[in-house]
């Protein structure tokens, strides 16, 4: 069985911190609708990650990536709505939107290094389109 990677790793510890912090939104701040938004997209990055582990095909490895890019920025966007109204104090958001803007930098360069491969599938698409 192959170990897991780095992301896999960091993207299950990035999905616990969020479920501690949907947790104390909800018992301390009785806060529901904002913090179930944070919780989905958090959460979301992890799952997109370990499916894109198991992707069929490059194709469907990048859409999975692509995914979870997505999240990371909704949960950004959930975490400054939910600093902005005070639900969260500035050290809990900060902590917690410095870790997912690290999954930025991953996915930047997973998308780069993966740049030529999604060129060449894009072309092996439109070959297979007009044939």
């Amino acid at each position: 069985m192959k170990s897991e990677n780095v992301v896999q790793q960091k993207s299950f510890a990035f999905a616990i911190r969020i479920v501690n912090i949907y947790k104390h939104l909800v018992a301390d701040k009785k806060e529901y609708v904002l913090s179930k938004q944070l919780l989905r997209s958090g959460t979301s990055i992890g799952a997109n990650i370990e499916e894109s582990i198991g992707g069929q095909s490059v194709k469907d490895f990048l859409s999975k990536i692509s995914i979870s890019y997505k999240e990371a920025r909704e949960t950004i966007y959930w975490l400054k709505l939910l600093q902005a109204t005070d639900y969260l104090n500035n050290h809990e958001a900060e902590s917690i939107d410095e870790e997912v803007r690290k999954f930025y930098k991953i996915y930047y360069k997973e998308e780069s290094k993966n740049l030529k491969v999604k060129e060449i599938m894009n072309s092996k698409i439109n070959m297979v389109n007009f044939e």
